[in-house]
């Protein structure tokens, strides 16, 4: 198990600076909208320390997938992280607004730094090409890239008990599984299969042929299907961790639990035909379940005292090994966002549809 970050004893690098923010937030608006719309439901100390750590998410992703080497490209990103990490270097010495953002999140909420590197190696993995061959495997990858983010973003909520954890990384997992079923024919066109290749072949599909050539059938509709089950499956589950975060974070949690669910709707409404076409949830819908995420706040904890997702069980591990930080109060004040957050989709699904609108700042 690894040693807790010595940026845990480090509360003066745990100053957050507002440029660093607002440039991290600028990085998100191309390609994390739903991301920001539910994040303007959470408080706003929250929202902002989200936003650096999506923002360190989307930088490492499109590292890889954009960069000339992708080998060199994960190295880099663990020579950034360990130089965010490193107690000796000052914050301000950090050579991007990203770097110091993350390095200032991770010492004033306590993330500690085995979090973003298991986020590193499932990027390390899309690099090497990795395919998988059951659900528990997937499972491996999707606990890597969004369950340690669900790890994280309960910390940044000040909720470190096993049983909170574990939903926060059965929430990424099940988010991961949403949009694995929603991109099949994306990924596809880049040469990536990241359904269960034993599913795949029980439906009479060889999965280095579809590969070859992708191409939409009842039988592969019936493996996406799958998919969304098991995510389904997690979903039902998260209830019970979001009872225990506090009352104001509730809202902008649920908002990216029902907004993620909504595209496993929209495939299932598309026959689960993910390969010829990209399932967009209605502007409706999301208003829809943006209400449900402001009423949801007292959630039944008709699930409780379920065991970690094997997948998840290191991230738990790694903060429950890692020293818990000072408290800061959690600004409350929600309701008064959700014109703004049912605005801001009208805008973003103009702009989808080639309006070429502005997004405008944030309330």
């Amino acid at each position: 198990m690894q040693t807790p970050s010595p940026l845990a004893a480090q509360p003066e690098r745990g100053a957050i600076d507002s440029r660093d923010i607002a440039a991290c937030r600028a990085s998100l608006r191309q390609g994390s909208r739903t991301f920001l719309a539910a994040s303007l439901l959470l408080p706003r100390e929250v929202r902002e320390a989200a936003c650096a750590l999506y923002a360190f998410c989307r930088m490492a992703d499109d590292a890889v997938d954009e960069g000339a080497s992708n080998a060199g490209a994960v190295e880099m990103l663990r020579e950034r992280l360990a130089r965010a990490y490193d107690p000796s270097l000052p914050v301000a010495s950090l050579p991007t607004s990203t770097d110091r953002a993350l390095a200032a999140v991770a010492a004033r909420y306590g993330i500690p730094r085995a979090l973003p590197e298991a986020l590193i190696e499932g990027f390390e993995w899309d690099a090497q090409g990795r395919s998988y061959e059951t659900l528990e495997e997937l499972h491996d990858y999707a606990a890597r890239v969004a369950g340690s983010v669900g790890a994280m973003m309960a910390l940044l909520m000040q909720t470190r008990s096993p049983d909170a954890l574990a939903r926060a990384c059965d929430l990424g997992v099940a988010m991961q599984l949403s949009n694995i079923a929603r991109d099949v024919g994306e990924d596809a066109a880049m040469g990536r299969l990241y359904l269960p290749r034993r599913w795949m072949r029980e439906a009479g599909i060889d999965p280095d042929a579809w590969l070859a050539r992708p191409a939409f059938t009842p039988a592969l509709g019936s493996v996406v299907q799958r998919v969304l089950l098991a995510a389904d499956a997690l979903y039902r589950r998260v209830g019970a961790g979001v009872a225990q975060l506090p009352l104001g974070c509730r809202p902008g949690i649920n908002a990216a639990r029902f907004l993620y669910a909504d595209i496993g709707w929209q495939v299932r409404q598309g026959g689960f035909d993910s390969v010829s076409r990209r399932a967009v949830v209605p502007r409706s819908r999301k208003a829809w379940s943006l209400l449900r995420a402001l009423l949801a706040v007292v959630p039944v904890r008709s699930v409780q005292d379920m065991p970690v997702l094997p997948a998840n069980a290191f991230l738990v591990d790694a903060v429950m090994a890692s020293p818990p930080v000072t408290r800061f109060a959690h600004r409350r004040g929600v309701g008064e966002r959700v014109v703004w957050v049912i605005d801001l989709f009208d805008r973003l699904e103009r702009q989808e549809r080639g309006k070429g609108l502005q997004p405008t700042a944030s309330a």
